[in-house]
């Protein structure tokens, strides 16, 4: 017999086979000889009161043994098969190609930028040099956005397809198996290239194509519909059928599909800065202790507050994190968020933004909320002087109006500068902000203080432009064959989601072309 309970357990006993029987046992009212073994299915933990605990959903087996389960996925060779063009090799794009093959499908992914391992020379010229690689940089390359910063899988993309299966495909490909029990779950920055490694190897094992500095300069169209795509202004690939899959910072697909009259959508999206405290702030106030416990991991936090008709709230918070530059051209500045996985830096950072909506920026123009974006962008790139050193302010500082003397340590490897914050922003985020940091400080002790950072600007939460398609069929409206994918296209906001759709517009591709 197998039951499904919840327990509650100490930090330190997560990972005492004897203390997990025992509780199972007790809350069982069973004999702890009757339990044959258990599988853990959630963990989360709670921190609501000053004891912090862990809860359990555990599947125990009572008077039968532990029945072990397999995921791994045997991908057919599709050597020979129809091929479906993907556009991009982020995680919708990897995850398109692997459900082709399952499908019977071939796969041959484009993607402009360089694979993982070349990719981190370019990184490195980014954070130490201040010289962006316009194809190969943060946003551009194998993996994605996600590869080099951070790696959380946490989603609430629960109906759009099946989460676990995501999961469970990064596991067979290297993952940790603690990604499919935690509740918030996270690969880390430092190993989530050596798993999109592993993903391509087994797409290049199936008879698939992984190509890189590729990138697609036209999509060719005949009468409607999909002929294939045209790679570096010189080669012609044919397919008809091509998933777009360019994530949401590929501003000349949106601009080459804009010129060639296909209809796209201006579509809103959030703004702000990255706000950095020491990491011991944030466990102090989640754990309700002066000193972190070694048996919890550094604590995060979710914070959401409605400043008159607008949202304010943190986004991709990073524990034990560091910011990243993210710029893709060379005159601005884009901050963003990762964490190693033991998360042991000695920051903590996150995404503090404001709903901007279409109403903010008057016009027709489909573009006009990714330029209104990009100029931002380039305004902090002015006010912090050159080399990607990024415009700062100590929280306090921001809020009251003044300057700071002087900048607190940080993660931002570029280099930060001391600046008045509301000269980088849009009045009404700035207000916005000045009025909801205080807020969240009542929320969180310990949060509204002047010993954490603004980083500006956090401006890519989410594409500004979206690329409508068909719910059923996941085409465009107006170009059969082309399936607008993710983040990119405006349907999708993280490494999962991004996933889901994959899956979801490769299974559309088997049954509607």
């Amino acid at each position: 017999m197998q039951k499904d309970i919840e327990i509650t357990l100490a930090p330190e006993e997560t990972d005492n086979i004897t203390a997990i029987k025992k509780n199972l046992s007790e809350a069982l009212k069973i004999d702890l000889s009757r339990i044959g073994g258990y599988r853990i299915l959630k963990r989360s933990i709670d921190a609501r009161s000053r004891k912090v605990i862990y809860r359990l959903q555990v599947r125990t087996f009572i008077d039968e043994p532990l029945l072990t389960e397999s995921f791994v996925v045997n991908y057919k060779n599709v050597s020979n098969a129809k091929h479906v063009v993907i556009v991009g090799a982020g995680p919708a794009g990897l995850f398109a190609a692997l459900q082709c093959i399952e499908n019977g499908l071939k796969p041959i992914v484009l993607e402009r930028g360089k694979d993982v391992k070349q990719r981190r020379r370019d990184l490195a010229a980014i954070n130490k040099e201040g010289i962006v690689n316009t194809e190969s940089n943060y946003c551009y390359g194998e993996g994605g956005a996600g590869t080099y910063s951070d790696g959380k899988l946490y989603t609430r993309s629960n109906k759009r397809g099946d989460i676990n299966k995501v999961l469970q495909a990064f596991v067979q490909h290297g993952a940790a198996e603690d990604i499919l029990v935690d509740a918030r779950p996270h690969i880390g920055t430092n190993k989530l290239p050596h798993i999109i490694t592993a993903i391509r190897e087994t797409i290049l094992n199936a008879g698939g194509e992984v190509r890189f500095d590729q990138k697609v300069t036209d999509v060719l169209i005949d009468f409607g519909k999909i002929k294939g795509v045209e790679i570096n202004g010189e080669e012609k690939l044919l397919s008809d059928a091509v998933i777009l899959a360019t994530g949401h910072s590929a501003r000349d697909i949106y601009e080459l599909l804009h010129k060639k009259n296909i209809l796209v959508e201006a579509k809103p999206f959030a703004l702000g800065v990255r706000i950095e405290h020491p990491q011991s702030i944030i466990d102090a106030a989640q754990y309700h202790c002066d000193i972190r416990s070694e048996f919890l991991p550094p604590a995060y936090y979710s914070l959401v507050e409605q400043v008159g008709a607008r949202g304010v709230f943190s986004f991709c918070m990073c524990p034990g994190g560091i910011i990243a530059p993210c710029a893709t051209y060379a005159d601005e500045i884009v901050v963003n968020g990762w964490s190693p996985s033991k998360r042991n830096n000695p920051y903590a950072n996150s995404g503090t933004v404001v709903q901007i909506t279409l109403d903010d920026v008057k016009g027709e123009d489909p573009l006009r909320m990714m330029h209104f974006q990009s100029e931002i962008e380039k305004t902090a790139f002015r006010l912090g002087g050159g080399d990607l050193v990024a415009p700062a302010q100590r929280m306090v500082d921001f809020v009251e109006g003044r300057i700071s003397v002087d900048l607190p340590k940080n993660s931002y490897l570029p280099g930060t500068r001391s600046v008045m914050l509301k000269e980088t922003l849009p009045d009404f985020v700035a207000s916005s902000l000045k009025n909801a940091l205080p807020l969240f400080g009542k929320k969180m002790k310990g949060y509204y203080t002047n010993e954490a950072i603004l980083v500006g600007v956090e401006s890519r939460s989410s594409s500004p432009v979206r690329i409508p398609r068909d719910k059923e069929t996941f085409q465009h409206p107006q170009v059969a064959g082309l399936y607008p994918c993710a983040e990119g296209a405006g349907y999708a906001g993280g490494i999962v989601s991004a996933a889901i759709d994959g899956v979801n517009c490769a299974n559309a591709v088997l049954k509607f072309s």
